[in-house]
């Protein structure tokens, strides 16, 4: 399918243009954010696709595009999407919007076996069409846009609904359609867990070496920076990057010139907010030891010294199965659901559907050799939390 993207930009535009495709039965998507440059991530940019007419829908001059939510959120119409799970979570997020019926080309390449699943990869596989990368961290935030950008944005979805047709053949070839079907199904609830800001900086890669008092620091210099990459609308790692951070909260200087010395941090942060920053550090270092920050603590589970041969029982079962199928082992079962297998020990198949982390797919392709490997190490297993 080839043809030529409209750029919608005016309410009365987009709604006469997504009146014309609401009976369709199929629609590709995607979104544009902008996390690599704004704090708050939201929808910048809007693709569809039918199988004869493409459009590009800017959301910043039109709001909230209501008639496309009604098309995505219709069970009737399949959604087609390349790898779903941020643009699910962006589409909830600003419009409060549920997708149904998902199809998602990432998810169904993996479960074919294939290793190179990015967009480019697989359109280039199928039908010979090269993308060009150049704008995969554009600022799509910016306006106007460019248009080599829009053509750009426009390549997103204008194949997919093809790319959609090879991989739903291939997979009911070899029987793994009501695998992908499973997977899709769960995409529907997709969204974003509401985050404790308060405590989101004990999630930094290098926090966990650090002592409480240093943690004290490190908050401390996280809420100054989500402050002032809120109101400058940047994303945090533009106005100074972790690893800075992580090591004034190390160093704990109380001078400009100790600060100076830290390793990244940027000459223009610290002649404009050098202040700011050693009176973050300072509410750390005086802050009182009974109200330091601790990490939580990780559920433990009785000691079960069984559980790692378990766990290397079902993993060998798994492994051999991938090869068997010519699919990665993470995609087949992940080492989270080797581990929740593990530890249930189930002793029969009905007891191994009340995993909750299991797919009924791999119940049924894995289920029967797994309880096979876990019969020699058969015992109750606690299943309470310490």
């Amino acid at each position: 399918m080839r043809h030529q993207a409209i750029y919608l930009d005016t309410a009365q535009d987009t709604s006469r243009f997504l009146r014309s495709i609401a009976g369709v039965d199929q629609l590709a998507i995607d979104t544009e954010g902008a996390s690599f440059h704004r704090f708050i991530d939201r929808i910048y940019l809007l693709q569809l696709s039918t199988r004869d007419s493409s459009a590009i829908i800017d959301p910043l001059p039109i709001g909230v595009p209501a008639e496309l939510g009604t098309l995505l959120e219709d069970p009737k119409v399949e959604i087609v999407f390349h790898d779903a799970d941020y643009d699910l979570r962006l589409l909830r997020q600003d419009y409060g919007w549920q997708v149904r019926n998902i199809f998602d080309t990432r998810v169904a390449a993996q479960l074919l076996g294939i290793r190179a699943f990015g967009l480019a990869a697989l359109l280039e596989k199928y039908f010979g069409v090269k993308l060009d990368k150049k704008h995969q961290r554009a600022d799509w935030s910016m306006r106007p846009l460019t248009p080599d950008m829009l053509e750009y944005a426009a390549q997103d979805t204008m194949h997919l609904l093809g790319l959609r047709d090879r991989l739903a053949d291939e997979l009911k070839r070899i029987a793994r359609w009501e695998w992908a079907r499973e997977e899709f199904a769960r995409l529907e609830s997709t969204g974003w867990d509401v985050e404790d800001e308060a405590t989101a900086f004990l999630r930094m890669k290098g926090a966990r070496d650090l002592n409480r008092r240093e943690l004290a620091v490190l908050r401390e210099l996280v809420i100054w920076r989500n402050e002032v990459a809120r109101r400058a609308d940047r994303a945090t790692f533009r106005v100074v990057g972790n690893e800075p951070l992580l090591e004034i909260a190390r160093g704990r200087p109380s001078t400009r010139e100790a600060l100076g010395a830290i390793k990244g941090m940027p000459r223009s942060l610290l002649e404009r907010a050098a202040a700011d920053i050693l009176q973050a550090v300072k509410r750390g270092v005086d802050l009182p030891d009974s109200d330091l920050p601790r990490f939580p603590k990780a559920v433990r589970w009785e000691r079960d010294p069984e559980f790692d041969v378990r766990v290397s029982a079902v993993r060998t079962v798994r492994d051999a199965a991938a090869a068997r199928l010519d699919m990665d082992p993470g995609v087949l079962c992940s080492r989270d659901r080797l581990e929740a297998v593990a530890r249930r020990n189930p002793a029969t198949l009905d007891e191994m559907s009340e995993i909750a982390e299991l797919r009924r797919w791999q119940v049924k392709v894995l289920g029967p050799e797994f309880l096979s490997a876990l019969a020699p190490h058969r015992k109750a297993v606690a299943q309470r939390p310490m």
